[in-house]
This record gives C-alpha cells, structure tokens and sequence, in this order.
C-alpha cells in the first residue's frame, strides 16, 4: 500500500498558483461582458457567467483561512466511513439502509466560529456542524486547521432532491473528492455526468478508491491503472489517484497528506473560482468571433440608405418644388411689370408643400410643423426597408450568434420614428429661398425702366391726341429721325421688356436648375443626418458593445 501511496503522490499538481489579483480582474472582466452584452445576447446564455460572478464574489469576501473540501460519490462507495474515520470520530450516520447520507455534514477542525458564516452561505444546518478540536490530540489535527469537511448526500440516491442537493454543493465547495469503490469505479453516471463535467476543475479534484482492501493485492494495481485511464478519457489528466482503507487509519495517509497539503497552501478555494471563470469563459466564448468587427456601416451602406431615406422624404418632390418656385419668383420678380400681378395669382410650390421659403405669408411655425411632402408610395418604403436591411446585413457580416438579429433589431428599432423625423428634417432644411438673388433686382429695375419709358411714351401720345379733339394747339413731337420720340418710348420699352424676359428666361431656367441642385444637397445631408440618429448610430452602438464585449472576454481568458 505504501508503495501505491508514493507512486500516486507523483501525480500530485505543480505548486501552480493563482493570484488573487489575478482572479478578481478576469471576474471584473467577466462582469465587463455581461454588462456588454446586457440586452444583445439571451438570458439563457449568461446564466453561468452570473452564477459564477455572484458566486465568486460571495466566496472572496467570507473566510480566506478555510478550505471547503467535499467527499462525494455514490451509494456504498463508503462516503461516510472515509468522513468519519478522517475525523476520527463518529459524525455521519453509516449503515446498511440505503441511502444513508440525506443531508450534508459538515466537520471543521478549528474553530467553529471563523466558518459559520461561509456554512451559513453553503446551507449546512447548524445541527449538523461538528468541530474537530480536542484538547486531547494536542498537535495531531493542528496540520488540518482550516479545513471544513463536507459529506455530501449519494449523487445516486433513488431520491430526486438528494441528487439536486448534491449538485448545488458542488458548485459551492473548494476542492471535491470523488469517492469510488472497487464495485462501481467504472460507473457510467459518475464518468458522464459528473468526473468528466469537472475536466476544468483538475486542479482541485481528487480520486480515491476506497475500500482498496477489498481487492488482492496483485489486483489493486490493475483496478487503479484502469481507472486511471477512464479519468484521462474524462480529460482528468493529473488528477491525483489515491487508494483508501476506511477502516485501516494507515490506509489514509495518502489522502490525509494531500489534505493536509491543500490546506497548507490555502489556494484550493482561488483555484476552484479559476477554474469555474475557465468554464464560464469557454461556454461564452461562441458569442464573439476570433476576429474584431469593422468599424461600422460602409460608406456604400450609408449611400443607399440616405437614398433611400431621400425618396421616403419625397426628396425629389421637394426638390421639384424648389425648381418650380425659383422659376415662379425669378419670372415674377425679372418679367414685365405689368402682367406680374397675373403672376401672383398663380400658387408658389413651395407654399403649396407648407415648406420653409414658401413666401413671406408662410406660417412661422412650419419649421416644427407637419409638412404636406406626399407620404412615400408602396416602392419607397419598400426600398427603405432594403436599404435598412442591407445595413444591418453588411454590418454584421461575420458575427457569431445571436449579434446579427441583434443588429437587425438595432437598425430597426426606431423605424416607427422615421417618417415623424424625416418630416421634420426636411421642414427644417435651409432650400435656400429666402434670400432673393441681386440679379432679380438689377433686372426687375430694368424692367421697371423700360415699363416706365413705354408708359412715358403712351401718355405723351394721348395727351397730343386729347388736344387734336379739343381743338386745340397740337403738340410738336420731337422725332428720332423720322419717328416721334413717343412712338419711339412706346415701343422701344415694349420691345425691349420682351427682349429682357426673353434673354433671361435661360438665365432663370439654368439658375433654377443650379437652386434645384444646392436643395437636394441640402436635403440630402438632413436625411443622412436622420438615418445617422435612427438607423447607422443604434447599429455602431452594437458593434461597439460587441468590441467591448469581445476584449473583456479575452482578458477574462487570461489567467
């Protein structure tokens, strides 16, 4: 047996520590993704990661001088006997109804008083609390001081709430040893559903296989390598092994000494939490990718939205507007005086959409109010819809689950506020009409001019007339060679109003053209701006909570 003992020791770990710096940033890190991830990713997804974050915060701030070990294992393995023959005293019931073991038990060398708030918090009933602290052991038990000793209930028991007891306290303890007995040290239930979920927790999982004096000595190697080899393919690679004599006090030194070694280093509550932050950090990994993602939306992205956008707007409405009341004014302000009252009476574009620059009888409030832009037909908000799409497709290409339909969700979550947005952006555009072009004046005065020199001319005709009638002296008109200068006022003004309207009417079509232009820009930039609040921004807001996501789960993997 001693001979096994030493040859099972040089399986023991490295003096590997953990920091617990170390361990609080990669927790910190952990609450990092979480908060990241708040809202993007299911609940069902992060459960672990909370339980392992509250858990390890709860563990951290109780007793740093205790080391929580729990025996587990299944009915007959000989849980009990091993925990009482550890504590040298008769504590756990042991008999031959099973199961046995119902409830946990809890010994604790030391004092009691140092660990009732960390038994409080594992749910160990006061009544079932012992202390291993004897005036009569003098320094026999001193090397355990520390260790609070828990004998779990059979994971196997026929009972349902016994099984859900035992899986709580596993994920409470520091350091776990499974308990297996020559009969059943090859059962599936324990390989499958728990020595191999513990692949993460090597460094504080230890196997015994109790009641070693039941097999002959020749045998007893065998069954140990065979074991050995069941926990390698449960990747328990290095877990220590160690054969156990309940009834035999020199058939537990191995056990006691890697005890006694646990204890010692006060690591085996660090490593435990370590390697659940290993678990919780390989389980989340999936939701975030090897690489970063881009930065956000691509230009060609945001191009087509605002397009899009523009034509949900009616945009080329507008713009229209804006090339037909250039025209209407320029007309009205450069053609001749006198059929611009006629002018007026036909309606100004602008003015007919209820838009900024309509004319100085538009309402003041139409910055904020509802514009009359046509609302956008069946094809327009079917292309905006696209567009948005194509958004949230391009931003998320390559993005693990469940961050594209979380993209999605953001470039669509304010779709209900577009049209109101839309409306008042392109109410509250500058079309640049509100200002009219010093050439307007230059030609309207000289309209004005010319008007004024036919009208001279006229009124000197018909004053010469009015005299011929009443008989008397007539007028001696002054004559431009051989016409008089009246006739000559009279028509050269009309004919050169008309030649002035004429000239400028390509002048005013060109300009218009060019006001249509700047509008559209302008208009363009206010729609971009809306798609920017209520489309590209909830979208860069993802990304960038993925980035931070994604870095806080690396340094959470660090350790």
């Amino acid at each position: 047996m001693s001979n096994i003992v030493g040859r099972m020791r040089e399986a023991f770990r490295g003096g590997q520590r953990v920091d617990p710096d170390v361990l609080i940033a990669r927790l910190q890190a952990v609450q990092r993704f979480l908060g990241a991830v708040d809202g993007q990713v299911p609940d069902a997804q992060l459960v672990a990661a909370h339980t392992v974050v509250e858990r390890a915060g709860t563990r951290l701030a109780l007793s740093g001088h205790h080391t929580v070990v729990a025996l587990a294992g299944a009915t007959g393995s000989g849980k009990s006997s091993l925990f009482n023959a550890l504590a040298r005293l008769d504590l756990s019931p042991v008999g031959v109804r099973r199961p046995t073991t119902g409830v946990a038990h809890a010994c604790v060398w030391g004092q009691l008083d140092g660990a009732s708030r960390l038994l409080d918090w594992i749910g160990v009933l006061p009544r079932h609390r012992f202390v291993r602290e004897s005036p009569l052991d003098g320094d026999d038990e001193s090397a355990l001081h520390g260790l609070v000793l828990l004998d779990l209930p059979d994971f196997d028991s026929v009972q349902r709430t016994h099984r859900l007891e035992v899986d709580r306290l596993l994920g409470l303890v520091d350091l776990v040893v499974w308990v297996v007995d020559p009969q059943k040290y090859a059962d599936r239930v324990i390989h499958t559903s728990y020595l191999r979920e513990f692949h993460r927790h090597r460094d504080v999982t230890v196997v015994v296989l109790n009641q070693a004096d039941r097999l002959p000595p020749a045998e007893l190697p065998r069954v140990l390598g065979d074991l050995r080899r069941l926990l390698d393919a449960d990747g328990l690679e290095g877990v220590p092994l160690l054969p156990t004599v309940a009834v035999d006090p020199a058939g537990l030194d191995g056990l006691r000494a890697e005890l006694e070694r646990t204890v010692a280093e006060r690591q085996a509550a660090l490593r435990r939490l370590a390697g659940d932050v290993d678990a919780v950090v390989a389980g989340l990994d999936p939701l975030v990718g090897p690489e970063p993602p881009r930065t956000g939306p691509g230009d060609a992205s945001a191009r087509e939205l605002t397009t899009a956008l523009a034509g949900a707007a009616g945009v080329p409405t507008v713009a229209e507007a804006v090339e037909g009341a250039y025209r209407h004014r320029a007309v009205g302000s450069t053609g001749w005086p006198l059929v611009r009252g006629w002018r007026k009476l036909r309606p100004d574009p602008l003015r007919r959409l209820h838009l900024p620059g309509g004319g100085a009888d538009a309402p003041a409030e139409s910055l904020v109010a509802a514009t009359s832009v046509p609302d956008p037909t069946a094809a327009q908000r079917s292309a905006l819809n696209l567009a948005i799409r194509a958004v949230a497709d391009r931003s998320a290409a390559g993005l693990p689950a469940p961050w594209p339909a979380a993209v999605t969700a953001a470039a669509r979550s304010r779709l209900a506020d577009l049209p109101d947005a839309l409306d008042h952006a392109v109410a509250a555009t500058d079309l640049g009409m509100d200002r009219r072009p010093a050439w307007w004046r230059v030609i309207g005065g000289l309209q004005w001019l010319v008007t004024l020199a036919a009208l001279a001319g006229l009124a000197w005709l018909v004053l010469g007339y009015a005299l011929r009638i009443l008989g008397l002296p007539a007028l001696d008109y002054p004559e431009l060679g051989e016409v008089p200068w009246p006739t000559v006022l009279l028509l050269g003004g009309l004919l050169a109003g008309l030649l002035v309207a004429a000239l400028t009417r390509p002048v005013i079509r060109w300009a218009a053209r060019r006001a249509r232009r700047r509008a559209e820009e302008r208009l363009l930039t206010s729609v971009g701006s809306v798609g920017e609040k209520h489309v590209l921004n909830p979208v860069w807001a993802v990304l960038a909570r993925y980035r931070e996501a994604r870095e806080a789960l690396r340094e959470a993997a660090r350790g």
